[in-house]
């Protein structure tokens, strides 16, 4: 058996898309069109990742409630330098800044997509 994706519906597509393609680099393979809404499938830069964006025709006007029972998506970076500056350059700030989650070198923080879905971004020393 093998993990396929996540979905996670969106209120404003556009922002969502530019988010997952700007900030956490991941690429739109896919489009489909069903009857009531739209869906985006996204991978990460390594192909080990999928998350389908499902942008629904009738949207609630504020958005939609975060669940009770999900966490967080986690992404795997090389640089917390590097990834700041873009981050500064979109306009996105952390959540919690990058802090040792180990005492070993590793690190950790967290963001917030569009939509309030909660990213963990860690470094680790060695992958």
């Amino acid at each position: 058996m093998k993990f396929l994706h996540t979905m996670i519906r969106v209120k404003d597509i556009d922002k969502s898309l530019n988010f997952y393609t700007k900030i956490l680099n991941m690429q739109l393979i896919d489009k489909k069109r069903l009857d009531d809404c739209t869906l985006y499938f996204l991978n990460d830069e390594e192909n080990t990742c999928q998350i389908e964006l499902t942008h629904n025709d009738e949207t609630p006007q504020d958005g939609y409630k975060l669940g009770e029972n999900f966490g967080h998506f986690a992404f795997g970076i090389d640089s917390f330098d590097k990834f700041s500056e873009k981050l500064k350059s979109e306009g996105v700030e952390y959540l919690y800044e990058p802090f040792d989650l180990t005492g070993k070198g590793s690190k950790i923080a967290f963001i917030k997509d569009p939509d309030g879905n909660e990213i963990e971004l860690i470094e680790k020393v060695m992958w």
